[in-house]
């Protein structure tokens, strides 16, 4: 569990010293998620004991930390309650940017399942 930890750290890492040099919009940890995601996709050709160990500890390990993500949403919600005034007064505006987001999400979603789906099936 610690080199997959370890893995994923320097990922993310690595992730936020490319976005400094740089200087990209896209957050750090973004970028060594996708990073280790093609990694992981690279390291699909090879089949060795050492890199199947590697990949099935990160695996381990990441379910185990999505266990605890309803726990990194208490900053977030103490921070709304904080600037519940700001809140408020934008309501409308705040609203407006949640549809407009999760329309377009869902939307964008559906889109990618489509054409992975199209692709799937053509093969």
């Amino acid at each position: 569990m610690l080199r997959a930890i370890f893995v994923i750290f320097f990922f993310q890492l690595l992730g936020e010293a490319l976005k400094k040099f740089f200087e990209m919009l896209i957050p750090g940890p973004v970028i060594g998620l996708i990073l280790l995601l093609i990694t992981l996709i690279f390291l699909k050709r090879f089949k060795t004991r050492a890199i199947n160990n590697l990949k099935s500890d990160v695996l381990n390990t990441s379910n185990y930390i999505l266990s605890y993500l309803s726990l990194l949403f208490v900053p977030i919600g103490v921070g709304v309650v904080m600037h519940l005034s700001y809140l408020e007064n934008n309501l409308f505006k705040v609203l407006i940017i949640v549809f407009i987001s999760t329309v377009l999400t869902i939307g964008l979603t559906a889109f990618l399942m489509e054409k992975i789906n199209k692709r799937i099936n053509k093969k």
